[in-house]
């Protein structure tokens, strides 16, 4: 079986408080999932995440609840730069802010 191709991300509207869903490309790392922000800090999603990162998430079958956050690309070079190679090999495609998904480990 193939690795899901889309994972799909629920926030909470910074302004409206509603649950917000997008359908985007992921990858995982370790027990963490990444996601690449084409437009960087202008990302609507990044912004709710930044203003609240509890968030919840599926993938496939499985849904998680979790926490949200921006990499710092200096600080976290490595990392960073390891999740953008993932992207690349998977999707041929990596230029963007790397955001880190952290499911609680008491998720469903």
């Amino acid at each position: 079986m193939s690795e899901a191709q889309y994972l799909y991300l629920t926030t909470i509207g910074r302004r409206s408080g509603e649950p917000r869903e997008i359908e985007i490309w992921f990858t995982t790392h370790g027990e963490r999932y990444y996601l690449i922000a084409e437009h960087r800090e202008q990302t609507q999603w990044v912004k709710n995440i930044r203003h609240n990162p509890h968030i919840t998430f599926r993938v496939g079958d499985q849904s998680f609840i979790g926490q949200g956050r921006v990499l710092h690309e200096a600080g976290e070079a490595e990392l960073w730069q390891s999740v953008r190679a993932l992207s690349e090999k998977k999707y041929g495609w990596s230029d963007g802010l790397v955001v880190e998904l952290l499911p609680d480990k008491t998720g469903n």
